[in-house]
């Protein structure tokens, strides 16, 4: 079953412009999003997202719901020039450049996920740092997109999330820690003195298991919940229970915030869905 979480349009944008226009998605096993990007008005035109309830994390069940989808939803059936699609699920890693081997990828995998011997295996360089992200990509719905579109950019989401972020931050000194929630589960960023030190991603159920996961990442990186600035992005308000909780046990709290309005669409918060704004910068 597929369940509406979220959709806005941009009336001030003409999304059926082809010409002027691109489309990013977002997969993940039990979840859809997409937005429209307008790039002469340099405005997001469209924007929706939809969980897949009951979906067992089955990528046979992921692909129904997405096939589904596309047969409704009038958007993604254009034509686009430009198609960007993320991936996002835990299947990968990071790997220094220097220690990188295109020619032999299951051994960086190996360790952290079980790898299938049939299962395809991708990489991104990330532009403006010496990191490779190497990860397992949805096969079964890059070809029904291919199919769809002829041609598209994919990448994993965390791809987006790291190099966006490193950006942003690439003249500040200090340690800055980011939660990108989506759902259930949440990407962990840490950058410090303008560097990559970590990336990590947790499923959990309840706000206790939201905290652990958060306090025992800055444990191991023995950064003190006193003196580390922790910035929370994605699907977490100020109102919900994840944030009074983190909020207990950490000094320095904050929500993402951009100067940019390009990428906010009406009333949807900077913070909010970050990776899949993001694609187009």
């Amino acid at each position: 079953m597929i369940k509406e979480i979220k959709k806005k349009r941009n009336n001030d944008i003409d999304s059926l412009n082809l010409e002027d226009n691109c489309l990013s998605i977002q997969l993940s096993l039990d979840g859809f999003s997409f937005c429209v990007y307008n790039k002469i008005q340099d405005k997001i035109g469209a924007f929706a997202i939809y969980e897949f309830e009951n979906s067992t994390g089955s990528p046979f069940k992921q692909l129904t719901c997405i096939q589904e989808l596309f047969s409704r939803e009038e958007l993604l059936q254009l034509n686009y020039k430009s198609v960007f699609v993320t991936h996002f699920n835990n299947l990968v890693t990071q790997v220094p450049q220097p220690l990188f081997n295109k020619n032999n990828l299951v051994p960086y995998l190996q360790y952290t996920v079980k790898v299938l011997e049939n299962d395809f295996i991708a990489y991104d360089e990330l532009n403006n740092s010496e990191i490779i992200n190497v990860y397992i990509p949805f096969v079964n719905v890059n070809n029904f997109l291919l199919d769809t579109y002829d041609t598209f950019v994919y990448t994993h989401s965390s791809t987006v999330l790291i190099e966006n972020l490193l950006n942003q931050y690439k003249n500040k000194e200090g340690t800055f820690c980011f939660v990108n929630v989506t759902g259930n589960h949440f990407e962990i960023v840490v950058i410090k003195n303008k560097k990559l030190e970590l990336f990590n991603f947790f499923s959990f159920t309840t706000k206790e298991d939201f905290i652990y996961y958060i306090l025992f990442t800055a444990e191991q990186l023995n950064l003190n919940p006193e003196e580390f600035e922790l910035i929370l992005m994605g699907d977490i308000e100020k109102e919900s229970e994840l944030y009074a909780i983190v909020y207990q046990y950490i000094r320095k709290v904050s929500f993402y915030t951009s100067n940019e309005d390009t990428f906010q669409l009406n009333e949807t918060a900077s913070h909010a869905y970050f990776t899949l704004l993001n694609q187009f910068k």
